[in-house]
């Protein structure tokens, strides 16, 4: 018998046009609800870098360690890192990328098909806009929950094509996958038991 999906509100967001038929009008000012005011251009400092993790020396070989060291760093000091040798599939993140990108080509009353409902957050369109007068970046969105399956958007995901629904379902897989090993690396870093830490996190949410 096949279980009920399991109905999450997770926010929802205000309708907005697609910026990609925007541009087809080849409008002569850009819209004001896309314009920012000019402020100060942030200071960057040019010592700085993201953290790189090499996954492969983080779970074998003799820079386990100090690989662990330089994870417990990156967390405590930026909070967000690259990570490196993860093992993911070469040719999925490809042919994910490739549907993805075919994806955002649908034309318009494909992609009002898979539009966002005044109820939620996931399809086209545009996340927290809580106001008409907020100001809206420059591009498209696409958000869709993912795993664990109870939680899809049934609906929604059925409507997806079947290309993309396929390399989909194997690409967040290879993640989830991926986001274990980290998660529980980090909690080798924090000294706390893993297999804790695995059991707690196994069920976890994952939204694309």
């Amino acid at each position: 018998m096949e279980s009920t999906p399991e109905k999450l509100y997770f926010g929802k967001s205000l309708l907005v046009p697609s910026v990609q038929e925007l541009a087809k009008q080849h409008l002569s000012n850009i819209p004001d609800r896309y314009v920012r005011p000019e402020r100060e251009t942030p200071v960057i400092s040019t010592g700085a870098s993201v953290p790189v993790i090499d996954l492969q020396k983080l779970i074998s070989g003799d820079s386990m360690d100090s690989e662990l060291q330089e994870l417990h760093s990156a967390c405590q000091q930026w909070g967000f890192l690259q990570v490196i040798n993860h093992g993911v599939t070469p040719s999925l993140l490809e042919d994910f990328k490739i549907e993805v990108i075919q994806l955002f080509k649908l034309p318009m009353e494909e992609k009002k098909k898979l539009w966002q409902q005044e109820d939620s957050l996931e399809g086209f369109g545009n996340a927290f806009v809580v106001s008409e007068e907020q100001k809206l970046d420059w591009s498209d969105m696409f958000g869709i929950m993912t795993l664990p399956p109870r939680i899809r958007k049934v609906d929604l995901f059925q409507k997806l094509p079947s290309n993309l629904r396929d390399v989909l379902e194997a690409y967040c897989k290879e993640i989830k996958s991926l986001a274990m090993i980290i998660v529980c690396q980090l909690s080798k870093a924090l000294r706390m038991d893993e297999e804790e830490t695995r059991d707690l996190f196994s069920d976890g949410m994952q939204s694309m």
